[in-house]
Order: structure tokens, then sequence, then C-alpha cells
């Protein structure tokens, strides 16, 4: 459903008519773009993993333009789908120890109430395993020793907490195993699915390591983040011996060290770390659950080896491919290794290597068809802030164009506790492709560059983590990259929130904005947050504000409050069944804007939640976002399909 005001109809009307006949009169430059159903339409295969037996291979493909999981024999040529989704698709999946079985999450319309199912390879029947109304189902669990069982946090006694429940996923049966007091966040369990481990909030906003030293001990308390180490800090999982518990930890260092915690005497030992940035990935070895390797995500991806036995594996496998290796999973021998490679200039490969004979056999690709396509490099770069922080992100051009005076898009990446990586990015590809420089900004506040990076930006929303967006745009300005007269800022989730601070806050930077299930006002957006998300709130008022005690602090931090201050046309979206955003703030802002004559539009998307899944959502949200950004910074445009409009 698209909403408008009658100006912006009138005005969108004439300009999709010229930029028809245009376009169909200038066909030799037009064959250089990449459709946008290459880009966000659904992928040819996606998330391979191998079998626990390393006998077969699952992956992602459509079936009647439904993502579905599909299965062959490995080596075999012929796959088949063992599920038949109709209708939003399947995304998470995995396999059972026992390489009989998948099981899979899926929601209804993005509401984000997921549920487990599990198909039979043999019979293809599909059961549902956690079938409540209204009720979110977390996969805490699963171990090789018990291929039936399954640990799962269910929060059908209260809405706001997850319990953990022992699933027989052969009968269905459910058994109550942890109950949570309100407070619990996670939950970790031993090799023999026992719950031995929890994260709880306390009343300061950190968070209290809770653990069971033997298993019919009750909980105690055995270590303490405060506030400033909760987003970099954290239980991973139980070593194979059941008493050292593998954490993440920056108590007392900048970025965070890997470390062993011995839950019964409190030995600790150090492992890994790096000065600057936070360790990111790891990979453990199926047989010992021992931790081979690291992963630092600098410029790009770094791994580092803490098992001798895969250094020279390590080696080969950078040999294969150009790009930034991934691991999806191993055969339970850790024989075989399922690898992808993301790559800034094309489709992801897959790889499957194979450690006796030190030998990648390629797989297939993501999206095959965009290496028809010449794409764009991404650029690391990095700048000083006013205030003296280095910050850090990437550039895209447009391939074969001069880099000077350039229209750019400032494309701010959400969370905000995350960050934007290298490798293929569709987003930057597809604005590199119609003529802008894509920019992306890991401000302070992302994650990855250590503690004292991520706290700069406590309290920091719509303040000083806009000034490093800003002071980007204005380093490409003053490279002589950008044009200042045609920049634009677009995001989604966090990076929504952004767009509509770019345009109230800072409204003379930006030609236009596209904000996506962005917040409008922190107090209303704190307010409605998901209901599951209630013990984390203490940590997320230190982090943004407590509507109670900073009711008006956060009202100078909010769009909705600066709609006079806009100059440019706003382009917005959102998913009817957001839990995390609510359509509402969207509503709000549309409300205001159209109260006060300002230029809009508005896209609803009736079956979707926090971002657009199904392709035909996204190809409809990208056709109406590249027309907006054609008209108000002049790149390039695909006219629509007859779906898109």
């Amino acid at each position: 459903m698209l909403k408008k005001n009658r100006k912006t109809l009138i005005l969108f009307s004439i300009f999709a008519i010229s930029a028809i006949l245009t376009l169909s009169n200038c066909s030799q430059p037009e064959k250089k773009l990449i459709p946008r159903e290459v880009l966000f339409g659904n992928p040819t295969t996606q998330k391979p993993l191998i079998s626990p037996d390393g006998s077969m291979l699952a992956y992602l493909a459509p079936v009647s333009g439904v993502m579905n999981v599909w299965v062959k024999e490995l080596g075999a040529e012929e796959a088949k789908p063992v599920t038949s989704d109709k209708n939003r698709g399947i995304y998470y999946y995995a396999w059972t120890y026992d390489s009989e079985n998948l099981v899979y999450l899926q929601d209804i319309g993005g509401d984000e109430n997921w549920r487990l199912y599990i198909v039979n390879l043999k019979t293809r029947e599909v059961r549902d395993l956690t079938p409540y109304d209204m009720v979110q189902a977390r996969v805490i669990a699963m171990e090789k020793e018990y291929p039936a069982k399954c640990l799962v946090g269910l929060n059908k006694e209260n809405l706001r907490y997850h319990d953990v429940y022992l699933l027989d996923m052969t009968t269905g049966e459910l058994e109550l195993v942890a109950k949570n007091d309100g407070s619990i966040t996670s939950w970790i369990s031993d090799h023999d699915l026992n719950i031995r481990a929890a994260v709880s909030v306390n009343e300061q906003g950190g968070l209290d390591l809770m653990v069971k030293p033997d298993v019919k001990d009750d909980f105690k308390k055995i270590l303490t983040w405060d506030y400033e180490n909760t987003l970099s800090s954290g239980p991973i999982y139980f070593a194979g011996d059941n008493t050292n518990l593998y954490i993440l930890d920056s108590r007392d260092v900048n970025a965070n060290r890997l470390a062993l915690l011995n839950i019964k005497t409190g030995e600790y030992k150090p492992i890994a770390e790096d000065p600057v940035y936070d360790i990111s990935k790891i990979w453990v070895n199926p047989q010992t659950y021992e931790i081979q390797l690291v992963g630092y995500q600098k410029d790009r991806l770094e791994w580092q080896a803490l098992d001798e036995s895969v250094a020279d594996d390590v080696k080969i496998i950078k040999a294969v491919h150009h790009g930034d290796f991934h691991f999806y999973n191993s055969d339970l021998a850790n024989n075989i290794w399922l690898l992808g490679f993301t790559t800034d200039d094309g489709s992801i490969p897959y790889y499957l290597y194979d450690r006796r004979a030190k030998k990648a056999t390629f797989l297939f690709y993501h999206r095959p068809e965009l290496n028809d396509y010449k794409l764009a490099s991404m650029e690391p770069i990095s700048y000083e802030a006013r205030d003296g922080l280095t910050i850090h992100g990437y550039i895209t051009f447009p391939p074969d164009t001069t880099r000077k005076d350039l229209p750019m898009v400032l494309n701010v990446h959400g969370g905000p506790y995350y960050r934007d990586t290298w490798g293929y990015d569709p987003e930057a590809q597809w604005l590199a492709n119609r003529g802008y420089i894509c920019l992306q900004i890991n401000y302070r506040g992302s994650t990855g560059y250590g503690k004292e990076f991520l706290n700069a930006g406590n309290r920091e929303w719509g303040g000083k983590m806009h000034n490093d967006l800003i002071d980007g745009v204005n380093w490409a300005i003053d490279k002589g990259y950008a044009d200042p007269e045609k920049v634009a800022i677009y995001g989604q989730s966090f990076g929504g929130y952004s767009a509509l601070v770019g345009a109230t806050f800072t409204p003379d930077v930006f030609k236009c904005a596209i904000s996506v299930v962005g917040i409008s006002n922190l107090v209303t957006w704190i307010k409605t947050m998901p209901p599951y998300w209630s013990a984390a709130k203490k940590m997320m008022y230190k982090r943004i504000g407590n509507p109670e005690t900073d009711l008006e602090f956060l009202k100078s931090r909010s769009p909705l409050f600066k709609i006079d201050n806009i100059k440019h046309p706003i382009l917005i979206a959102h998913g009817k069944n957001d839990a995390r955003v609510k359509e509402s703030e969207s509503e709000q802002f549309v409300k205001a804007m159209r109260k006060k004559g300002i230029q809009y539009e508005y896209l609803v998307f009736e079956d979707e939640g926090h971002g657009f899944t199904k392709p035909e959502n996204k190809l409809k949200f990208y056709a109406h976002a590249e027309r907006f950004l054609a008209e108000h910074l002049g790149g390039k445009f695909e006219p629509y399909n007859q779906d898109e409009k």
C-alpha cells in the first residue's frame, strides 16, 4: 500500500512518465543496469549445510518463487526440495545430529513469533514442534549424543521472558527444565543438555553470570560485567569437560578476549585477544568442542589459528579465492568444512574443503547471474571525527566513473550495535550501479572496535553518533568525491531513525531521506518494545535513556519533535507486523508531516515485519526507492514492472 499526499502523487506521475520515455529512448547506457531482480530477488542457492554424517548437502533455493530447503546426496547432481512453504519462505534451518531430519523456524507475516518445525527426509512429513499462538520459540541447544532432543526457550507462560524446555523431537513432548525469574536474557547448557549457566540483568543495568558448578546445584553468581562491558562480553559454550566455560570478556581490556573460566574453581585462562578489535567469529571442533580459530573483523576478516593442526588448512583456503572465507558448518568428524567466500566484486561462491585431501571443491554461486555484470569495489576508509575519534567505514564508487562531484547516498547500518563489513553488499552494488557513491560508516556505538568506541555512543543517539555521519559526509565532500547538493541519507531500523534525524536535525545536508522501519519518537518506541525485551530494558536505559527520568532528553533526540525543520522529501516504509519498531513509529511521523503539508511518500507492507523478507515486497520497495532517488539526485532508474507499482 502506497500512501502519498496529493502534491507528491502529481510529482511522481509526471516523473514516472518522463523516466519511462527517457529510458526507452536511451537503451545503450541502461543495458548496464543490474536488474533489481538479480540484486534483490530470490538467490539461486543460499546457506548450504553438510549433514553431520557427511553424506548429504542441504541448501535453500526457490520452489515456485518461495525459498525452501533442498537436499541431495553429496556428489550427486540432482537435489530435491524437502519442504513446501508457499508463503514467506524458509531462512533459518539446521540438521538434526542423526542426519535424518531438518529443523527450521518460521513466523507469520514477520511477527517474529517463531515456531520450530521438523521435517523427516524419508517421509517428508512436516511437524510443528511448538504449536502455540503468539509465542516465540528459541533454539538453545542440540547435542550429538542426544539427536532426538532439543532445548528450546518459550515465552508461553509469560510473554516477557523465555523459560527453557527439553523437547523430544520424536514425540513432541515438552519438559520444563529451567524457570526464568524475569531477569534472564540467555541460557547455556552443557553437552548433556543440562542448563548450567545463565546471564541475568542486574539492577545497575549490568550482567551477572550465573552458573551451576554441579548439575544439581542452585545457580550462583560467578562474575559481573558492568553495563560498559555488556555488549562485548558473555558466555559462549562449555568445553568438552562440561566444567570450563568459554567466554568473551572485555573487563580490564578494551577489545574483548577469549578466555576459559572454570565454573567450579573460578580459574580464569585468557586464550586469544587483539588490542583494537573484538573477536567476532569462532570455529569449533565438533568432536572435542575446542575452539580452533577466532576471527577479527578488521577492515577485512582475519582468522587466527589457535590449534596448530588447522593452520595449514587456513593457508590453503586463503589461496582458493581472493574473498574473505566464512564457515557454515562441517561434518561431525571435522573432516569436511563447508565454506563461503564473501567478496566485493561478485557472487558468493561456496566450497567443500576436504581436510584430509587438502582440497577445496567448488559447489555453486549464491547468485550466479551477478557474474554477468561488472560490480563495484568496496574500499575501507577512515577519518577523524570532530572530537578526534577515529571513525572507520567503507565507500563504494560507481565503476568506470571519475571520482569527482558524484551524487552520494549515506547508507546507515541498523542496530546500532552492529557494524558494516567488507564484502558483497547488494545495496552498495545497487547504489553504485545506479550512479551513486554508497558511503557506509561505522559510527561510534558500532560493535567490533572495542568497548571504548562502543561506549562512546552511550546516550548519543541523535547526538555524537549523528555527528559522525555528518563528519563522514563532509569528508567525502572535502575529498571532492561527493556533490554537496546531491546527498541522500537512507537506512533501516536504527538507520531509518538516522534518516529521520538527518531530515530533521541536519536538513541542509541532505537532498532527501529514506527511512525503513525507523524510530521517530524514542519515548514511544521504548514503551512499545516487544515484551520479551523487558529484561534488557535496564541496559537500554543506560545506553539510550529512561523515559521515566529522561523524558525531555529523549524527546530532544527524537525526529518527531523537529518536524518543522524538514526541507526536502522523505520516503518512509514500514512492515505492518513489526515487533521491534511498531508501525505507529512511522504512522505518527507521517501524520505530523501530513498535518503540516510536508512532502512525503509512505509504503506499508501488510505481510512484513522488521524489514522485508518476501522477494515481491523487497522488489517493490527498492523500485520505489530507486525512482525516489533518481527524482531527487538524478541517478539511473530501472522502470517498474507491473507488480512493483
